[in-house]
This record gives C-alpha cells, structure tokens and sequence, in this order.
C-alpha cells in the first residue's frame, strides 16, 4: 500500500501525487509501488526492499542523494507473540521515504496526527520523531510483557502445568528478540549522532539523545525482565518436578503398605493342610488382627520418617 502525506499550513493531508516536502509511506508495498517511488525519488530499488526482509538488520547507510536508516520495531505476530520487524526510514533532500511489512502504531500515531509539533517537510526532525515513537514502544510492550508474565505467575500458582512454562519461554523468547533489536538500533542511533551528513538542528540534537535515553532504559528493562522471567522459570519447574517427587514417594509408600496385607492373603489363599490356625473358627479374625497390627505399625514408622 502507497500512501502520501505532506503538511499543508499545519495540517496532515493524504495525496495523490509524490511531491517536496511529503512523507511516502509504504506498508508492504507492490512491485509497481516500488517501481514508482524508485523512478520518483531516485532512491535505489534494492534500499527500498531491504526492510521487506525480515531478518535484516539494522544500520545506517549514507548514499551521495540519500540517508538509508533501518531499525527494528516491535509488533505482534499472528500467534499474538511479540517479535521485532524492519522499519526502513529513507531521507532525501526534498522527501521521507518509510517503508515496512506491515502496519505499525509507531507509523500509525504520524499518519492519524496524533503527535505534537510533526512537519512532513522538517525531515530531520520527522526521523528523530519516529525514532523516539519507536524506543517509546518498546517500553509499552516491555510493560504489556511485565504484567503478562505476573499473570502467567499467579496461574502457576494454582495449576503449575506445562501450559504456563511454555507461556513463560514465550515472553522470554521475546525477550531476547526485543534486546538483540534495542542494542542494534542502539549502534543506529550513535552513529546518526555522529554523522554529518544528517544536518541537526539544537533542538533535533536534544531530541536524538532522548531517542538514545529512552532506547537505553528499554535495554535496562528487556535485561531486568529476562533475567525475572528466567528465575521464575527455574524456579517453578523446580516446584514442578518437587511436587512430582512428592507424588511418587507418596505412591511408593501407600503401595508398600498396601502390599503386606496382600502378602499375607497371599500365603494363606495356598491350599496346604498345615497352614496355621488354618482349622480354627476364629483363625480369619486372628490373621486379620495380625495384618492390621503390622500394616499400622508400617504406617506409624513411614509417618514418622515423613514418608506420608
């Protein structure tokens, strides 16, 4: 999908046509699409596919007519897990080019005008913008994980089965996908501030280091939440496996005591003539007495080695 947006006296407008000073978004664009923004904006056609990858990683790339900035963005996938997709930001001297799989929030806010002091024709400072909707989502995810994963926490409290675990590694699997993403898009961003192509405006510098800061706080918190989710995966699969323990020492115990009066019917369901009390009236009530008194007394010493 091809769409156009330029500022026109402080209002965001859709057009038709590419022109100076507009931002082309491009969310999982046709071949004709690529074709046209490529004859339009001079930028090469194998930049603009670079983001339709979605293992590729992020950098910055300076061309003689073009900025080519890639960074990773967090979103949902149809499983409802949360992964990192490419986000290609291409600035050139008249345009902003964007270019991405699919629909993003951090694209989505721009395109519904719901940031303050955003011009489609300030390129420097819509770059740094989107930058900074980016970092200040991961930090939302990072929150929606957080108290996925104290959820997660109160069922195993209850059931403790393997259906939370597996939930568990999912969000620590993101985890991982959202730290390996911030720390690339961390080397992006020193680099943009480094660079002189890229001209910066004092208030665009301070809004970079913001982009910086809040990338920084997103790497604390993915570290500090992988390394609970960790623990509390250890530490419920060690709960798991006790209490599996604990169910077979039980088991065990209950069929060893089950097993003497067994035993013992077991031996007089033999056809001897000599078995005794074998002729006596009251010989089932004295065997039974007796298979009573030592299944108690096995009972009372399990009991007391805390075996039951």
């Amino acid at each position: 999908m091809l769409q156009i947006f330029q500022t026109v006296e402080d209002e965001l407008q859709e057009n038709d046509q590419i022109s100076e000073g507009c931002w082309v978004a491009l969310t999982k664009p046709t071949n004709e699409e690529l074709q046209q923004v490529v004859q339009e904006t001079g930028i090469d056609i194998d930049d603009l596919r670079a983001p339709l990858d979605d293992e590729e990683r992020s950098r910055i790339e300076l061309e003689d007519d073009y900025v080519v900035v890639l960074v990773d963005i967090p979103s949902l996938d149809e499983k409802d897990r949360y992964v990192t997709i490419p986000l290609g930001i291409y600035m050139t001297k008249q345009l902003i080019v964007t270019v991405c799989l699919e629909e993003t929030p951090v694209l989505k806010a721009f395109m519904n005008n719901r940031v303050k002091e955003f011009f489609t024709f300030k390129r420097t400072r819509f770059v740094f913008q989107i930058l900074y909707r980016n970092a200040t989502s991961y930090l939302r995810y990072l929150r929606i994980i957080d108290r996925k994963s104290e959820q997660i926490e109160e069922k195993l409290h209850i059931s403790q089965k393997n259906k939370e675990l597996i939930e568990l590694l999912e969000l620590e699997k993101s985890l991982v996908y959202f730290t390996t993403s911030l720390r690339s898009n961390e080397t992006v961003l020193e680099k943009l501030l480094r660079t002189e192509k890229v001209k910066k405006y004092p208030e665009d510098e301070e809004l970079l280091e913001d982009v910086i800061v809040e990338n920084k706080q997103a790497i604390e918190m993915a570290n500090i939440y992988s390394g609970i989710l960790s623990g509390m995966m250890d530490a419920f699969a060690s709960v798991i496996s006790n209490n599996l323990n604990v169910v077979m020492k039980f088991l065990s115990t209950v069929t060893i005591v089950m097993s003497i009066p067994t035993m013992i019917a077991s031996f007089y369901g033999m056809n001897f003539d000599n078995i005794p009390l074998g002729h006596s009236p009251f010989g089932f009530y004295i065997i039974t007495a007796c298979t009573l008194v030592i299944t108690s007394l096995v009972v009372l010493f399990f009991k007391k080695k805390n075996l039951f």
